[in-house]
């Protein structure tokens, strides 16, 4: 963070210091104890079953609703003073900003986004909300010039908050998807909440379109308009899946062409990618340049897709960050596509989607529908019996238990759910008992 005392802190956010004004602050700010950083600020939020505070004594300084018997900026509302505080730092600062939202696909986006510009500060996982956009701006340098942010929503008005907060040159817009329609109420105030983003552009902005989601495509924004997918400005054509489905395919923009290689599996990364590209080219990286850093990203964020292979043969597909319709039909797909050419069985194990309202039961028994039209062996329901399909299981013991049983080699199993549903603990445990796993290095064409 730039150095910032707690009397500035204080001016900033409304509060009061308690100890030391002259105090500065030169770490990031950060809400787990146990990542104190040096000279970092602590931000003690009260939540219903933890309350920061009590963690507090061996911070170098504190943000918080009362005092802490450390340097304390004392402020009604810690939440609202860190979205000030982070605010207070981008107008300091002025970098450039980058901002992706999205019902799916938002990080490993903002991943690729993030490797295409290097030097640039961005978001870690996917820390996308009125906590995690501040503590992200919060890491900017005096000297930062572009900052990259994953902004995630789940109601009408938040993403506005977020940039308020941030405000946004480059705005790229993914989709409009059923995640979260439980808590948006709808499609369309689910596309009403993700159109904040372009609409806070500057008119010198770039808002970065879904050409292929007609609800994305016709957000208004006062911005030049880029757009990205097989009918967008930026494309791709020439697309070819290896055997663990990891997309080669020739990025086009403007008639020029340039040859990438993804290390992702599957075929959805491809729009991930170009919508990361279309974003680059808006800040002036060229088309060339960007063909040959995506072809070099070789991790993007954790539980996703993350392929490992076993010395039986086994390859586990642990895609267990989250889970909504279609993100669970793309997985659904890219397992069909690595098993297809094995002499083993496709097996899916699947938890809960969440936050699907009114329509959860059609969807699960949608998915099971899709699963068993794409000639997926086995699906395991774990905790989800509305998927309506192969073996139900009540709790992820059981359905390890069955695993381990049943499993044998050159079996491909894809584990997906929302976090919630835990179903990563199952995937660790397939990687960790079943047998010795061995990296992803197949690197056939």
């Amino acid at each position: 963070m730039i150095p910032l005392s707690l009397a500035d802190i204080a001016a900033v956010t409304g509060g009061t210091v308690s100890g030391d004004p002259a105090l500065v602050v030169t770490g990031p700010a950060y809400l787990d104890s146990r990542l104190a950083q040096p000279g970092g600020l602590f931000v003690a939020v009260a939540g219903d079953r933890v309350d920061g505070h009590s963690f507090a004594a061996h911070a170098y300084a504190v943000l918080g609703s009362r005092p802490t018997g450390r340097p304390t900026v004392v402020v009604p509302d810690p939440v609202a003073a860190l979205g000030r505080l982070a605010r207070h730092v981008v107008r300091a600062v002025a970098p450039t900003v980058l901002a992706v939202t999205g019902s799916h696909g938002k990080t490993t986006t903002k991943d690729y986004l993030a490797a295409l510009l290097p030097g640039a500060v961005a978001t870690e996982g996917n820390r996308n909300n009125e906590l995690g956009v501040p503590l992200t701006a919060l890491r900017l340098r005096p000297d930062s010039d572009l900052l990259v942010l994953e902004m995630g929503a789940r109601g009408v008005g938040h993403l506005s908050y977020l940039c308020d907060i941030a405000p946004p040159r480059v705005a790229v817009v993914l989709g409009v998807g059923s995640a979260h329609v439980g808590a948006f109420g709808s499609l369309d105030l689910t596309a009403t909440a993700k159109g904040e983003l372009p609409a806070a552009l500057p008119g010198d902005g770039v808002a970065v379109l879904n050409a292929d989601d007609p609800r994305v495509a016709a957000m208004p924004t006062p911005a030049r308009v880029l757009t990205f997918g097989e009918r967008g400005d930026v494309t791709w054509r020439g697309l070819h899946l290896d055997r663990l489905a990891r997309p080669t395919f020739s990025l086009g923009h403007a008639g020029i062409w340039h040859r990438v290689r993804l290390h992702q599996s599957g075929a959805y990364q491809v729009a991930n990618a170009c919508a990361a590209a279309a974003a680059a080219l808006a800040v002036g990286v060229p088309l060339d340049t960007i063909a040959q850093r995506l072809s070099t990203v070789e991790e993007v964020s954790p539980l996703r897709m993350a392929v490992s292979h076993h010395a039986d043969g086994l390859i586990v597909l642990d895609d267990t960050y989250n889970a909504n319709p279609e993100a669970m039909r793309a997985a659904l797909r890219t397992l069909v596509s690595i098993g297809s050419g094995r002499a083993g069985r496709t097996i899916a194990v699947l938890g809960p989607m969440r936050e699907l309202g009114e329509a959860s039961a059609s969807a699960h028994a949608g998915i099971g529908s899709h699963a068993r039209a794409l000639g997926v062996d086995v699906v395991l329901s774990v905790g989800a019996t509305a998927y309506a399909s192969g073996i139900g299981f009540s709790d992820i013991p059981s359905a390890v238990h069955w695993l381990r049983e049943h499993l044998g080699p050159e079996d491909t199993v894809l584990v997906k759910g929302s976090r919630a549903a835990g179903l990563d603990a199952l995937s660790r445990d397939l990687r960790l008992h079943l047998s010795s796993p061995t990296p992803a290095t197949d690197k056939s064409a």
